[in-house]
């Protein structure tokens, strides 16, 4: 490592031009270096100004890209396979060393957090915190039989809080590569640390959320992954070159909160989780879909119908996503953007977990993809992202619209709300430790 001052100099006279490249630089060459550059500068300065009193001390800088989620809506928590990409939007954190036991992070815009390795006991007053996050990362390494110590970081995002690029696993595979790092000597896995990172999330900060995210936020690149076997669950990556395709991948922030909604996703977990019981399961992929087609009206009996409508959901998507990766492997773009379709129709019809049924007036993912369609007019496709409710869509955007969707979306929601995307080659990494 060099000392925060050599290592500003050295970003500027271009000497990490080459990396940078890597994992920021997709359309406008010159543009998105410069903007790579300059952010990599502002975080070391953040660190400086976060921890003056370690100003001069050597640093290196570590990336947890954001995620989107491309085929496999709600499958992941049952088992089932999905399809998901790395994205360029990012954590980066300014990190330095220290070897008293502490470890301090201060996000930007966000007070300083603090917790000692040695204790990793979950905190109730924690949590849905940041902290709950840091401390169940640091004990599911700790569980592996590394020994570990602390660090200093400073972050900036690029990742929107409730985008629907999950924030969440972002920052916990930031976290994971920073003691991965300096402690474990790089031996953790990219699966190894999604699974300690979702641990984290589900013990420590309290979301049920299944593994789909921090795996791509992890592993990085397009990746098909089979969550049959939890433990152990099939990776996959999947070569393709979107920006070769005439399509552009487009994130919309409809600006609604997923603040007050982890029992809508609940809901879903659970009332699937109660017809996979019905059958002596435990998910729904254990369950033989036939068997589940003719016990439907004995189904609907006991659970309802919604719960009977998102179980048709996983069933179908759970062979949808395997089917995307397969289009995307042989280069069939029009097959692909079918399936998604399909897709953004099985999660409002069937999953239905566009609005919120606690909040009714508020329908803005409806609205968006009802304006989304309006500009695409049956090219393209788009879709809910991520878990739903309120947060995003997903658009595949032809080139040739691409301007025209970009001003309708942020006509509709306000500028900054349409995010052109590109999909990186590497998960959570070290970007540069000179």
């Amino acid at each position: 490592m060099i000392n925060t001052k050599q290592f500003i100099e050295k970003i500027q006279q271009g000497c990490f031009d080459d990396r940078l490249k890597q994992l920021y630089v997709f359309r406008e060459q010159e543009k998105e270096l410069n903007q790579a550059k300059n952010r990599a500068v502002h975080t070391i300065e953040g660190f400086c100004n976060a921890f003056p009193d370690r100003a001069d001390a050597e640093c290196a800088l570590y990336s947890g890209p954001g995620r989107t989620e491309i085929g496999g809506n709600h499958t992941d928590h049952q088992h089932g396979r999905v399809l998901c990409g790395s994205v360029a939007m990012d954590m980066l954190a300014c990190v330095s060393p220290r070897q008293d036991g502490v470890i301090r992070i201060v996000s930007e815009g966000y007070p300083q957090l603090s917790i000692r390795v040695a204790d990793t006991e979950k905190q109730a007053a924690e949590v849905n915190t940041s902290n709950a996050l840091v401390r169940g990362v640091v004990a599911g390494i700790a569980q592996k039989g590394y020994s570990l110590n602390g660090f200093d970081a400073y972050i900036t995002s690029a990742v929107p809080a409730g985008s629907g690029l999950s924030s969440s696993a972002a920052y916990e595979i930031l976290v994971g590569n920073i003691l991965n790092d300096l402690y474990c000597g790089g031996k953790l896995t990219a699966m190894e640390l999604a699974q300690i990172g979702q641990y984290a999330e589900n013990v420590y900060f309290g979301k049920p959320c299944g593994l789909m995210d921090q795996a791509a936020c992890s592993v990085g690149g397009v990746v098909a992954i089979d969550f049959a076997d939890p433990k152990q669950p099939i990776v996959e990556k999947v070569e393709y070159n979107l920006a070769q395709s005439g399509y552009v991948l487009c994130i919309v922030d409809t600006g609604s909160c997923h603040a007050d909604l982890t029992d809508d996703y609940a809901g879903i977990t659970q009332e699937m989780g109660q017809v996979a019981n019905w059958f002596g399961k435990q998910v729904l992929r254990e369950v033989d879909p036939q068997a589940f087609e003719q016990a439907i009206p004995q189904l609907r009996q006991q659970f309802g119908d919604r719960a009977v409508l998102r179980s048709m959901h996983f069933f179908a998507e759970n062979e949808r996503a395997a089917q995307q990766a397969e289009a995307l492997k042989n280069g069939d773009m029009e097959a692909f953007l079918q399936l998604v379709r399909e897709s953004g129709r099985s999660s409002a019809l069937l999953l239905q977990n566009t609005w919120s049924v606690a909040e009714p007036a508020q329908q803005a993912i409806p609205l968006t993809l009802a304006v989304a369609e309006q500009v695409l007019q049956g090219s393209g496709a788009a879709r809910v992202h991520g878990g739903g409710f309120a947060g995003t869509i997903q658009a595949f955007v032809p080139e040739a619209k691409l301007n025209e969707f970009v001003q309708r979306m942020e006509t509709l929601l306000g500028a900054g709300k349409c995010h052109v995307m590109s999909i990186r080659s590497e998960g959570g990494c070290v970007v540069i430790n000179p």
